[in-house]
């Protein structure tokens, strides 16, 4: 019959980690090791490591025929992340090891997640943030043993027993009983002050800009900017960031753990919002994921933030097509031959573009030296349905030559204060910021008077707007009555709504 050990580790697919069973079985017969259930060529070569480390350990890896099965076989196994668990399990087959009886009326409730190196030290694998999320969502009561470089990270998950251990060596005496070891404790996550380089009290003489600003940091609405070159639209675009309330723990846990996908080396400050800027020779691959490996793109690293895409014309009109579906959705969609992976995009999309390819069409001092059809083409690059799901809409002029003598905007962290305010009114509210609200929650909270349906109707057949843009004016109205504490919308705060869609 021989020998059978069976342990539990994760594959990584996506943001999940799926469970897999990791069974390894000691037979007689010619010598022989092998690993079934679909590996990669990563997880094929453990069997090199495995074997080494063993050896390297003091341990003895005896002739015999080694099976190893990863189950199921539908998931996705990539990497040296099963070098451990199955290192284990050639020790409790071979007898090796002896697990002690305080761990081995848990042992189906641990998972041992590691890569290992010749010489048997564990080596840190991709992603261990969301591994422990996935494994406290599956059992509350796991306990996760990694690298100890991992380990500290994925400590982040409260409630999460996780293990950290240095060698192979380490995790055996453990098992064993020979050795204690600590639960890791999660570590501090101050923010020092993320915004000292930048404040909206920088813009001078840009009142209204500066306003609708906060209307849309308070509601978290899109924002579409236009102007001539130098107007300002960078600026307050950059400024948007300041004026957003930290994240909370669970949004956290969210950015950190895409950011861990792609090894991103500039993810942002703990509690900061992300703030993404892709240049607009971006691929769409690169702007909302995919590759060979189906990663996540721009879109999904700026999860719980900001994508600001500046020179919007100038992306492919693919590219931007492409963010039609997460912009309604909150989530993106990567199909391969094989799987698809759905990752998060709930995103807050500030745009900013020239009216014209020379950028001074309609300036009160400079000529504009385009013909109609280049402004015709450059304009036609932005589809109706894209501008559609961009809930407010500004026009953003120049401040003129007395522009130091401006009044200055108020201090991020007075306007902050004020939207983190608003922002948690709409919470208790409904449950998700104005922007996100559902088709019935507009109708439930957004309702209008008879004099508001009639100065909508009028703005409708006047702008041509579509149902879905009314739905747009509808929420940016309700942040509007939101910021001057009014229960119900008022037809000043419908009119300052359309005011904000109307900008050409």
């Amino acid at each position: 019959m021989g020998n059978l050990a069976i342990l539990y580790s994760c594959a990584l697919s996506g943001v999940q980690a799926p469970t897999v069973c990791v069974e390894v079985h000691l037979a007689a017969g010619l010598p022989a090791f092998n690993i079934v259930g679909i590996p990669d060529t990563g997880v094929r070569e453990s069997k090199e490591r495995v074997r080494s480390a063993i050896d390297f350990c003091g341990w003895d890896f005896p002739p015999g025929r080694f099976t190893v099965n990863l189950s199921p076989t539908s998931l996705p196994k990539e990497s040296g992340r099963f070098d451990l668990p199955i290192a284990l399990g050639v020790l409790i087959a071979t007898g090796q090891l002896v697990v002690s009886k305080e761990h081995q009326q848990h042992l189906s409730q641990m998972y041992f997640i590691g890569e290992l190196s010749l010489t048997g030290a564990l080596i840190s694998v991709q992603s261990p943030l969301i591994i422990a999320l996935s494994i406290y969502k599956q059992n509350p009561n796991a306990v996760l043993v990694l690298p100890l470089e991992d380990a500290k990270v994925a400590a982040r998950i409260e409630g999460l027993k996780v293990i950290g251990a240095q060698t192979l060596n380490e995790v055996v005496q453990y098992l064993a009983g020979t050795q204690k070891m600590l639960p890791i404790e999660a570590p501090s996550d101050e923010v020092e002050a993320p915004y000292n380089d930048v404040c909206l009290s920088d813009i001078r003489g840009q009142p209204y800009a500066c306003k609708v600003l906060e209307i849309v940091a308070s509601g978290g609405h899109g924002l579409i900017l236009s102007g001539a070159p130098g107007v300002g639209k960078s600026m307050l675009a950059h400024r948007l960031p300041t004026l957003l309330p930290l994240l909370d723990k669970q949004q956290q846990l969210d950015v950190l753990a895409i950011y861990s996908l792609v090894r991103s080396v500039d993810a942002p400050l703990v509690g900061v919002v992300p703030f993404r800027a892709p240049h607009h020779s971006s691929s769409m691959v690169a702007l909302v994921g995919g590759g060979a490996k189906a990663l996540p793109g721009e879109i999904s690293l700026a999860n719980h933030g900001i994508l600001f895409l500046d020179e919007l014309p100038e992306f492919d009109r693919r590219t931007l097509e492409a963010l039609r579906e997460p912009l309604e959705t909150g989530e993106i969609h990567i199909a391969r031959s094989k799987h698809t992976q759905t990752y998060p995009a709930r995103f807050q999309l500030i745009a900013a573009y020239n009216p014209c390819p020379c950028g001074y069409l309609g300036h009160a001092t400079k000529m504009c030296k385009c013909t109609p059809d280049q402004i015709n083409r450059y304009q036609n690059k932005l589809s109706g349905p894209l501008l559609d799901r961009i809930d407010v809409h500004l026009q953003v002029h120049s401040v003129g030559k007395d522009w130091l003598n401006a009044e200055r905007a108020e201090t991020s962290a007075v306007v902050r204060e004020r939207v983190t305010a608003c922002r948690e009114l709409q919470r208790h509210r409904q449950g998700v910021l104005n922007a996100y609200l559902s088709d019935a929650q507009v109708r439930e909270f957004c309702s209008l008077d008879e004099a508001g349906n009639t100065l909508l109707s009028q703005a409708m057949n006047k702008f041509s707007w579509s149902a879905r843009v009314s739905h747009k004016v509808l929420k940016v109205a309700r942040t509007i009555a939101d910021m001057q504490g009014h229960k119900y919308i008022q037809s000043d705060d419908l009119s300052q709504a359309m005011m904000c869609r109307s900008m050409n």
